[in-house]
């Protein structure tokens, strides 16, 4: 059993939480302090990604970054980097489509977080970045660890966008997702069900790290 699309998978899910993970707080944090108008349309904006059709989201990506199109054949011709169908095609689809159960869960952490916590800070004399880091983001771990949990297992169950942006080639693009589909194609169901298992494992393990995170947010909490 080659074991390269859990490996890929892992890899690509784990750079793609990285990377909403600081833009989903980044988001959060200023759009939240936003006035409702703005704040109401860059949510809109910001949260397609989650009700989009993943192959829409992916149809997107092509259009942006494909080897005839501007940004990806400017990238191509400078810097010799194909943005397609390569492993790390995966990771942006996976963090578009990840990125707003980062942004959301952030935002909803920030919005219920006490502003008289960060008034007392500034009264102190401390300054913006030590109360974000040393106060705001420890009052609000829970909800952020949370959306970092279901975002890392968002982008290691991906199949829509990544099968579009990065395809199918074993031992380089191949996921989980896509290697499933493939099996089942090649009516190799003995494989395809070994392969359903191992990702039925590594989301109930992910499932019951999110309900170990809400209960310990709601002991607190009460």
């Amino acid at each position: 059993m080659d074991w390269f699309p859990l490996y890929n998978s892992i890899r690509i899910a784990l750079i793609s939480s990285a990377i909403v993970f600081f833009a989903g707080i980044f988001a959060a944090y200023y759009i939240a302090k936003l006035n409702p108008v703005l704040k109401g349309l860059l949510d809109v904006f910001l949260t397609l990604p989650m009700v989009l059709p993943p192959t829409v989201c992916g149809y997107f990506l092509l259009v942006l970054l494909g080897p005839k199109r501007l940004l990806g054949s400017w990238i191509m011709d400078t810097f010799q980097i194909k943005l397609v169908m390569t492993w790390y095609s995966g990771v942006f689809a996976a963090s578009v489509v990840a990125f707003p159960l980062m942004y959301r869960t952030a935002r909803g952490a920030f919005e219920s977080f006490d502003r008289n916590l960060s008034d007392a800070g500034k009264t102190l004399g401390l300054s913006n970045a030590y109360i974000f880091w040393r106060i705001r983001m420890p009052a609000c771990k829970k909800g952020i660890s949370a959306g970092l949990v279901l975002a890392f297992a968002r982008a290691l169950g991906e199949y829509g966008a990544t099968s579009m942006v990065a395809g199918y080639t074993p031992g380089r693009t191949a996921t989980i997702s896509t290697t499933v589909y493939q099996l089942w194609r090649t009516n190799d169901e003995a494989l395809a069900f070994r392969w359903v298992m191992v990702n039925l494992v590594i989301s109930a393990v992910v499932l019951s790290a999110v309900n170990l995170l809400e209960r310990n947010y709601y002991d607190r909490k009460r």
